[in-house]
């Protein structure tokens, strides 16, 4: 039997994902959570053999998440099922530690043959997403050594270069044509993401890898 907790923040999309699961004579959903802190919570108590995560959800969000489950709880698999395919989400949720990453589009008949794929020790990837990891290794090392802190969004790799740079919050969101709440809130974004507790160690992380360099 593989036991399954659903992680989304939608409750139609969790009991819909929860209906076409149980139906199998062989697969359980012991649980559901709507947040990435409820999701390391109830890996912990159902000790699942997969997770089904979303990305983009209320609190730290499916990625941390996913790096906090799979550091803690080596026997539970982590399955993306998320409405994303841009570069960074996928390749942050593989850094996390997921094992599959599908696409929302993803056909019932597809995600359950995942779920039982991933709980195997497989790798599992839409044909959209294999078709990007591809592109990306192909790219070769130094294209992807040139592209710091993957979970982090474009926008978000741009505020953190110019914090390294020392620029303060006013001088960022004129630099970059944004009102500065919106840098508040992209620096908070940073923060959370990269797991660290003020804006000087984020600056010192992003110039370990390079970044706040003036001519990049």
């Amino acid at each position: 039997m593989t036991v399954v907790v659903i992680v989304d923040d939608h409750p139609t999309f969790r009991q819909g994902l929860r209906a076409v699961l149980e139906v199998e004579p062989d697969i359980e959903v012991a649980g559901e959570s709507g947040t990435g802190e409820d999701a390391v919570t109830a890996a912990a108590e159902f000790a699942p053999d997969v997770v089904i995560m979303d990305l983009r959800m209320p609190g730290i969000g499916g990625v941390e998440a996913t790096r906090r489950i799979t550091s803690t709880s080596p026997h539970t698999k982590v399955l993306v099922l998320t409405m994303s395919d841009a570069d960074e989400n996928v390749f942050a949720a593989l850094q996390a530690g997921a094992r599959g990453y599908l696409l929302k589009e993803a056909a019932p008949a597809e995600i359950i043959a995942a779920v039982r794929a991933v709980s195997a020790g497989q790798g599992v990837f839409g044909a959209r997403i294999a078709a990007r990891i591809t592109a990306y290794f192909a790219g070769g090392a130094a294209t992807r050594d040139a592209r710091p802190f993957p979970e982090l969004s474009q926008r978000e790799r741009e505020v953190l270069d110019l914090l390294a740079r020392g620029l303060p919050n006013a001088a960022i969101a004129h630099q970059l044509f944004l009102s500065p709440k919106t840098i508040r809130n992209h620096v908070s974004n940073v923060l959370t993401k990269l797991q660290v507790s003020d804006r000087a160690q984020a600056v010192a992380r992003a110039r370990d890898a390079g970044l706040g360099n003036p001519s990049r």
